[in-house]
């Protein structure tokens, strides 16, 4: 079926899914972990495909996972929430194609959202914003400001999305609001993890783009945990855009073995008429290797 998309998100993996998920194919999976799930892109793409019996997607971010938790279990609450809050901003109801949007809506359900942390105000907030781009204050409000191009999402298509994704989800996932340690704790030597930390080779002081900020001895520390533990784990680390580059790779010991996946243009490079290429870092875990390579055997017995 074809993969749902619900949360706009920059720097979400939606378009890379498919590449990522290339890896694991052939190998049995009990659950799958996206402790750091964001637009829940690669959970939702494993789950189209049927790849794991089980799903759970995490973030620190509470706004984001009570999303989730609406997204998949009442759609329709979801649906009818977000048609209301976007018809909001038409100032000529007559007429919705004319573009007559209000500025004044956005930063109204803005203010509001930064009150109470309501989550489809925080929907209605990414699907309308810059570049679908989340921005933070040093307060950790929401701060970015509307898409004067576009009206955001279209109701009827936010309801089609939303429905498919519960589809494929309602009934085996579960989500979490936790530290990824205590997420990623949980899997067993059966499951899969696939980590897409906040920052993606960014440096490690308060980025806007992020509510919350991890530090790479953290992350470090949790692979060679999961290392220890036999755990499979996919990890989306460092990249480079052009001739710039992005974070460092990680320690030789933890034994991992680096592709590089073609994201295509950037956004900003097509904004600007540039033709760079983001180039992202795939990790692969050692046992997630052994068991590729183990899949391989059966197939060629």
């Amino acid at each position: 079926m074809k993969v749902p998309h619900v949360i706009p998100y920059q720097g979400s993996k939606r378009k890379l899914a498919a590449a990522i998920l290339q890896n694991v194919e052939g190998i049995d999976i009990d659950t799958l972990y996206e402790p750091f799930s964001g637009s829940g892109a690669i959970t939702l793409a494993a789950a189209a495909k049927g790849i794991a019996n089980k799903y759970i997607l995490n973030d620190k971010y509470v706004p984001l996972m009570e999303l989730w938790d609406l997204i998949i279990n009442s759609p329709e609450l979801a649906s009818d929430r977000y048609e209301t809050i976007w018809m909001g901003q038409i100032t000529n109801s007559s007429d919705i194609e004319a573009i007559p949007y209000s500025y004044e809506h956005f930063m109204e359900i803005r203010q509001q959202f930064n009150r109470d942390n309501d989550p489809v105000k925080f929907l209605y907030l990414l699907a309308r914003c810059v570049k679908n781009a989340v921005r933070f204050n040093s307060n950790g409000e929401f701060n970015q400001s509307p898409d004067k191009r576009r009206k955001g999402t279209a109701p009827e298509k936010m309801r089609a999305s939303i429905l498919a994704a519960s589809k494929v989800l309602q009934g085996k996932s579960s989500i979490f609001s936790e530290d990824f340690k205590t997420v990623t704790s949980k899997a067993t030597s059966n499951d899969l993890i696939y980590m897409d930390p906040p920052w993606q080779g960014t440096s490690t002081k308060k980025d806007t783009r992020y509510a919350f900020i991890l530090q790479i001895d953290e992350l470090i520390e949790n692979l060679e945990d999961l290392n220890s533990r036999n755990v499979p784990y996919l990890l989306s680390f460092d990249g480079a855009c052009g001739d710039k580059s992005y974070g460092k790779d990680l320690p030789k010991h933890l034994n991992l073995k680096k592709t590089i996946l073609d994201a295509g243009r950037s956004s900003q490079a097509i904004l600007l008429g540039r033709e760079d290429k983001t180039l992202e870092s795939l990790y692969l875990s050692p046992t997630l290797v052994e068991k590729i390579e183990a899949a391989k055997l059966l197939v060629a017995v």
